[in-house]
């Protein structure tokens, strides 16, 4: 029996990790698959006259079973990959772009829909059900519906390609990732580690059976090695091994998969009646044209230069008197935290102690419950990928389930690097009942020692409430579609309820209900919130550079021809010389490892992290204005926000909720480029 056919027995119909076999994967998909061509087939040869039932709403909750799979497999394969795992990948992978392109193409289908969008306006459905209609034409239309037999061919051997390309990527990362160790033997070579750091990488040469301190580059090991070590070759190994992922001569190299990434999605658009990917993307998008973005970034860009500019000429003169005369890469974040500690007499390990990863958690859980009512218990009846991996029921104060949520927070082996929000199980309503979400976040933090708990960095417990901001996205809509449902929105919208979210791990009232001395329970002191505070915009003119970057490297790749790039490092220069502070590194590439925008959904979508600060200054403030905890506000962004998913434009969920368009100047305001 293949339990991935099966209604899942289990609490909540969670999913039986432990007891699924991988081998039933693929086979699994392929039956599905045909079950669900079956109920397409159904719809578009139906003799009936369409009807927004007959039609929209069954093929919404068509593949509900296929949907489910799909999001198991492809979550595993990010969270818990195996070699298996990858083999399989690259089997179903075409496959389900086949299926997805079957769907899109299917005429008679589409003829159905368009019947129904002509007619739009005299239809007497809801403000979600005109959204549906619409995102379901857009989609239909977008991806070739319109196009000659011989264009849907194209159509279907490039995304067949890009399926594949977009998997050898993020394999390809992995694998490079996982290849590198640095083991210290000599005492000596780990002057300035914290002590924890040390006793981490010593934990992990004994897993490995070393002796010794091993070092890789995951982020608990990699960061603080780059922040913290004295020696200065050591800290350049490191970095050059970070900036080679991808971009080695070796099995792994992706110089040609990012090349033919951005020319098949170019040839894409293209085929599709598009001037570039970017242009195709960005008309879903709040920002809609590729000019709206650069002008943007842009805008950001003459803000941000100055103050970056008087920042690294500040932090280069530090450096200076340790006799460093040019600054690299790899010395930023090392004198970034000396001079950050001299200023302000601040540094992370000072704050780690009073972060304890179960206290912040708590905090978290406590902050959705101030504002949003909810409460999560956590269970051990709830089947896990990993015995790492935390479960807790939420529900809020009337006792009404609300999501399952799970917790997975340290690195391994198989395990991507980064954090991110997923989902296992959207929410929607169908026959009366409201089927709630099962939402996850996956991290990289430092494991628990022997002798000590797991201790966040304070950029970690931002970056926890990041992904539980997007969680609560997840865990708190209530709409009637899935696809329309949580963080189905508008990719420079997404960003908002996380960022959002980040704020209030820098207010007082948030820290002093969590950030508790592990080892005496003391309250973190005043003086170190103030510091924390008065250091929320150092080096900020930097780190948006930097972000600005990213940004404009993204729509180099989508929003120009691609036909003329050869040579990665050319296109990376010509986009980077006008936002480097320090020497380019021959030897490393930020697009070979660049997964956001080459297998992620990013691609010409990375402006939306400063697209979104704009949207989250300006919320903030409001709460700012009534109080942080202000029920009241918090209301109307659980209603108009948080709970609405896709349903309405972007724009006007936004409006509904702070009663304006967002000033653009309070993003500049907050982080002091104004």
């Amino acid at each position: 029996m293949n339990l991935l056919l099966q209604e899942f027995q289990t609490k909540h119909q969670t999913a039986p990790f432990s007891e699924i076999n991988k081998k039933d994967f693929e086979p699994a998909f392929k039956q599905l698959i045909t079950e669900t061509k079956k109920e397409i087939n159904k719809i578009s040869k139906n003799k009936e006259l369409p009807t927004y039932k007959n039609t929209i709403e069954a093929l919404e909750f068509s593949g509900e079973k296929l949907n489910r799979v799909s999001s198991l497999f492809y979550n595993l394969n990010s969270a818990e990959t195996s070699d298996e795992l990858q083999k399989i990948a690259q089997k179903i992978a075409p496959l389900l772009t086949a299926f997805t392109n079957d769907i899109t193409l299917n005429k008679k289908l589409f003829k159905r829909i368009a019947f129904l969008y002509k007619k739009k306006e005299s239809l007497n459905i809801t403000t979600e059900q005109q959204t549906l209609l619409k995102k379901n034409y857009k989609n239909f239309v977008r991806n070739g519906a319109n196009l000659s037999k011989k264009d849907k061919k194209k159509l279907r051997k490039i995304d067949r390609k890009l399926a594949k390309l977009k998997l050898l990527f993020s394999e390809h990362v992995l694998a490079d990732s996982n290849a590198f160790k640095m083991l210290l033997t000599d005492k000596k070579q780990l002057k300035g580690l914290p002590k924890g750091v040390v006793e981490s990488a010593k934990m992990l040469a004994k897993q490995n059976n070393e002796n010794g301190w091993l070092f890789t580059l995951d982020y608990p090991s990699y960061i603080p090695f780059m922040t913290y070590a004295e020696n200065r070759k050591l800290r350049k190994k490191m970095a050059l091994a970070f900036g080679k992922r991808g971009f080695q001569k070796n099995e792994n190299n992706n110089e040609k998969i990012v090349l033919k990434i951005a020319k098949n999605r170019y040839k894409r658009a293209k085929l599709l009646g598009y001037k570039t990917h970017a242009h195709f993307v960005l008309e879903e998008r709040m920002a809609e044209k590729p000019k709206n973005v650069t002008v943007f970034l842009n805008k950001l860009l003459t803000k941000a230069k100055p103050a970056a500019n008087n920042e690294f000429k500040q932090l280069s003169d530090f450096a200076k008197i340790d006799g460093v005369k040019k600054i690299q890469k790899w010395d930023v974040s090392y004198y970034s935290e000396k001079l950050k500690k001299q200023l302000f007499d601040l540094d992370e390990e000072q704050l780690k102690p009073f972060f304890k990863l179960e206290n912040i958690i708590d905090g978290a859980f406590t902050v959705a419950n101030k504002l949003y009512d909810l409460k999560f218990k956590e269970v051990t009846d709830i089947d896990t990928y990993h015995p790492d991996v935390k479960t807790y029921e939420v529900t809020n104060t009337k006792g009404d389930f609300i999501a399952v949520f799970y917790a997975d927070f340290f690195p391994r082996k198989g395990k991507r690097q980064g954090a991110w929000m997923t989902s296992y199980k959207n929410q929607w309503k169908k026959n009366g009942i409201n089927s709630r979400p099962h939402i996850s976040i996956v991290c990289n933090f430092t494991k628990p020692t022997e002798t000590k708990p797991s201790l966040l960095t304070f950029n970690e417990v931002t970056t926890l409430f990041h992904e539980f901001g997007h969680a609560l996205h997840g865990m708190l809509a209530n709409t009637t579609y899935p696809s329309l449902s949580g963080t189905n929105v508008y990719w420079d919208f997404v960003e908002l309820p996380s960022q959002i979210l980040e704020n209030w791990a820098y207010e007082k009232e948030t820290l002093n209900l969590f950030a508790k001395h592990y080892k005496t329970g003391e309250n973190i002191p005043q003086e170190l919130i103030e510091k924390i505070k008065n250091t929320a915009n150092f080096l900020e003119g930097m780190a948006t550079l930097r972000q600005i970057s990213f940004g404009l490297l993204d729509m180099e790749w989508h929003g120009k021809n691609p036909k003329k790039y050869k040579n990665i490092k050319v296109v990376e220069n010509t986009v980077f010389n006008q936002t480097n502070l320090y020497p380019d590194v021959p030897k490393n590439a930020m697009s070979t490892a660049f997964s956001h925008i080459f297998p992620g959904g990013y691609s010409s979508g990375y402006y939306s992290y400063k697209w979104a600060e704009v949207l989250d200054a300006d919320a903030f403030e409001y709460f700012k204005e009534n109080g942080i905890f202000n029920k009241e506000i918090s209301s109307k962004f659980k209603e108009n926000i948080l709970s609405k998913g896709g349903t309405e434009k972007p724009m006007d969920l936004y409006k509904k909720f702070r009663g304006k368009e967002p000033n653009p100047d309070a993003l500049l305001k907050r982080a002091g480029l104004i």
